[in-house]
């Protein structure tokens, strides 16, 4: 089993005093027919200041097999430095430079052989329209890869027109390298960001039966894994109902398929991913939490609600 609670350590250490997310001050409106509601009841759930965690088993397929493994989620509402892109302590920046965010964290570990991997994923889809980008689109997308060989971080910003990314890695033929280029569109979907769609939070909102083709910013990890394309391409995306979920599809130009099985009721938890290529996640449990709070001795407890276990000494 990989090393998923160290990775999640660090991440508790590097965000705390998480700030409720807040509307920026004078927000630029930037509206689509088909960008999701940040309503009320919206803000009901995610306003409170609490972070929802969800742990899932996983199946990862890599150097031609399937990997168990464990998959975290977490979801939180944010506030957002739209000059730095990052997340806005309280009272540090002017509130002209802040927009609110819905920001996913999902950690997939699993064993390979002698050694694990590690992946993180951060999205972070703009809550209010900003840079000229409709309310729902990503702004952001981080993603890294620790493993025994060597490490990979990529991050690419979208700002008005233009997609920025970086990128750093250990192997020959990536290294560092950046890259600026233009967007096909104001509303883009990033592949990135489709467990936030499929949960609503994320632009372009289906009604169930509905099918819609939009530009995409594929995924960093599926380019790097599955050397797919570089940045852009397309995907057909569909809702349909079935039984007590929805199903959302996403059929990327590649030839890939991402599928979501979603509750249909608030706060619509994502209780099943997978992918074409072998890539199954299945719910275990779910618990809102300010995760922040408990990195001192005895947060561990914690794990228990998740159905889950610190890892024992020299184990990997």
């Amino acid at each position: 089993m990989a090393k998923w609670f160290v990775l999640l350590a660090a991440v508790l250490a590097g965000c705390a005093k998480a700030p409720e997310a807040a509307a920026p001050a004078a927000a630029a409106v930037v509206t689509d027919a088909a960008s999701p509601k940040y309503d009320g009841a919206f803000w009901k759930t995610w306003g409170d200041g609490f972070a929802e965690l969800t742990s899932y088993d996983l199946q990862y397929p890599r150097y031609g097999s399937k990997r168990p493994g464990t998959a975290v989620s977490i979801f939180v509402a944010e506030t957002f430095s739209n000059s730095l892109r990052v997340k806005s302590d309280p009272g540090v920046r002017d509130k002209k430079d802040e927009f609110s965010v819905m920001k996913l964290n999902l950690v997939e570990d699993f064993q390979t052989g002698v050694y694990d991997y590690n992946l993180m994923l951060q999205t972070f889809v703009a809550v209010d329209g900003v840079n000229g980008r409709p309310a729902g689109v990503t702004t952001k997308v981080a993603w890294s890869s620790q493993e025994w060989c060597g490490n990979l971080f990529k991050t690419a910003l979208l700002d008005k027109d233009v997609l920025r990314v970086t990128s750093h890695s250990y192997f020959d033929g990536e290294g560092d390298q950046a890259l600026s280029e233009a967007t096909p569109a104001a509303a883009v979907l990033s592949e990135d960001a489709l467990m936030l769609w499929a949960r609503g939070m994320a632009w372009p909102v289906l009604k169930s039966g509905e099918t819609r083709e939009v530009p995409v910013l594929m995924s960093m990890q599926s380019a790097r894994f599955k050397k797919g394309p570089r940045q852009w391409g397309t995907a057909v995306l569909s809702r349909d109902s079935t039984g007590a979920v929805d199903v959302f599809r996403a059929k990327l130009s590649d030839g890939r398929e991402r599928v979501f099985e979603v509750e249909k009721t608030a706060p619509f938890r994502v209780v099943k991913y997978v992918g074409s290529d072998g890539l199954e996640a299945t719910l275990v449990a779910t618990e809102r939490m300010k995760y922040w709070e408990l990195n001192k001795a005895g947060g561990e407890a914690a794990l228990e609600k998740l159905k889950l276990k610190v890892r024992a000494s020299r184990t990997m």
